[in-house]
Formats: C-alpha cells, structure tokens, sequence
C-alpha cells in the first residue's frame, strides 16, 4: 500500500547517496515522496559526496561509485529534488512517514531544529514509522518525550550512530555542487563534526549495548538498525541498506 511520506535534507551540504538510495528505493516501491529542507531550497550534495576519486580517509577506500554520480547528476538534472517546502511549514499528520538523511550539514539545519523536533514527536506520538541514516540520528537524540521525563524519543532503543571513530579530526568545509545564486554555498567550515554522535547517542538512549556503532560496517556488511518505530542507519556505506529497510518495514 503506497503511503505518504515526508524526507528531511540539509541545505549545508547534503551527502548524496543518503538522500538518493533511500529515495530511489522508497520512489520505486510506489511510494509518494515529500521532499523538505531548511531554507526550501534544493539540496545540494556535498562536493566530496561527488567526488570519483574520494577516497574515506578512516576506512581507505572509494566512496563514490560512478553509477551513483551518474544518478544523482540525473536526479538534479530532471529536478527531482527542486522546490522542497519549507521544513517549518511542513505538517506530519499529511504524511504516513517521516525519513530524515544525513549529510555533514545535517549536523547544522537538522539536528538542532526546533521544528524538526516536533514533526519527529507528531510522529512518534501517532505512531508512525521514522528513519534517520547517519548525523540525522542526532534529531532524535534531541527530541524529547514530555510524557516521559524528557527523556529522548530514543531512550532504550536499539539504534545506529556514526562511530566517533570516523568522525573527521580536519576542518569540514561545507562546499556543495551546482549552488546557485538563489541557492548559494553557505561558505561555513567546523572544526571536525559539530558533536561526537556516538557518544550523545549512548547518553540518549542509556546503554552503549543498545547502539550499534559498527566501524567495520561496509557497504557489503551494512549497518541498519530496526526498533519499532524507529529505522536507522550507520552511515553513508548503509545508504541502500537503509532504503531497502524503510521499503520492508512498510509494507
């Protein structure tokens, strides 16, 4: 049965692949896709989300085949993502679902986002399906749960975070492809990640045996977590992984 669901992305650097494989597996099972950002604008990858020759300095290898390049280039070509609404204008009770990617920007205009909080606790509450992949996770650690302490949506969960170990120690230049003048880069550069994922994530949740942060997942051994209501994925390895789970929980 084919359900309505809305998919967060950052304007502050989008990693391609988590946006393009769970949209290319939820698309293709019939499924009507909502598209959302911070600024309304298109989501922009991040330059080195489509680099050929990017290679992962923590697990030393290519991350970016040529199918996916080709993809994504089609995907900005045709206007797929193009004119997303506004995040803040969105309203979880027209969507059965709600699918946030990750990206180094999701760091900056998701995470923290106050109207990304509640679209999450609307859906938590009415007992809706809710995928994160990679630094999306984060918006579910800072969402809270006033029926139960405050404590996070996540608390006792079992979830995926970004191992802390593959956090970058260089500056993260926030470089997109194709900006615009009416979608610029945002010229902003951090010192490593905004915060250590793994670690709030083992606070939220209360159990570091709850979070799966497995730093020899690849994308033959993807890492995709599933406690109802809640869909998770590792990283950018788990991008399909991910899709190809929101696909199964929801038929």
């Amino acid at each position: 049965m084919s359900k309505k669901i809305l998919i967060l992305a950052s304007n502050y650097g989008l990693w391609a692949e988590e946006l393009q494989a769970p949209w290319d597996a939820l698309k293709s099972a019939g499924h009507q896709l909502t598209l959302a950002t911070f600024n309304g604008m298109t989501p922009l990858p991040f330059k080195l989300s489509m680099d050929p020759d990017f290679i992962d300095p923590m697990l030393n290898i290519p991350m970016n085949p040529p199918e996916l390049i080709k993809r994504v280039n089609e995907i900005l070509d045709t206007g797929e993502w193009s004119n997303p609404i506004k995040i803040k204008e969105a309203k979880m009770e027209n969507y059965d679902t709600l699918v946030i990617v990750g990206g180094p920007g999701a760091a900056v205009d998701i995470a923290g986002n106050l109207f990304v909080h509640r679209l999450i606790l609307n859906a938590y509450k009415n007992k809706k399906i809710i995928g994160a992949l990679c630094y999306a996770v984060a918006a579910l650690v800072f969402t809270r749960d006033p029926d139960n302490k405050n404590k996070s949506i996540i608390y006792n969960k079992r979830v995926t975070a970004h191992p802390h170990s593959w956090d970058f120690d260089v500056d993260v230049v926030y470089d997109v492809v194709r900006p615009q003048a009416d979608n610029p880069d945002m010229k902003l550069r951090t010192s490593g990640f905004l915060f250590p994922l793994q670690y709030i994530t083992e606070d939220a949740v209360g159990s570091k045996e709850k979070v799966n942060s497995d730093e020899k997942a690849t994308r033959n051994k993807p890492c995709v977590e599933w406690d109802n209501p809640f869909v998770t994925g590792l990283s950018v390895e788990s991008s399909s992984a991910f899709g190809k789970k929101l696909v199964e929980v929801l038929k």
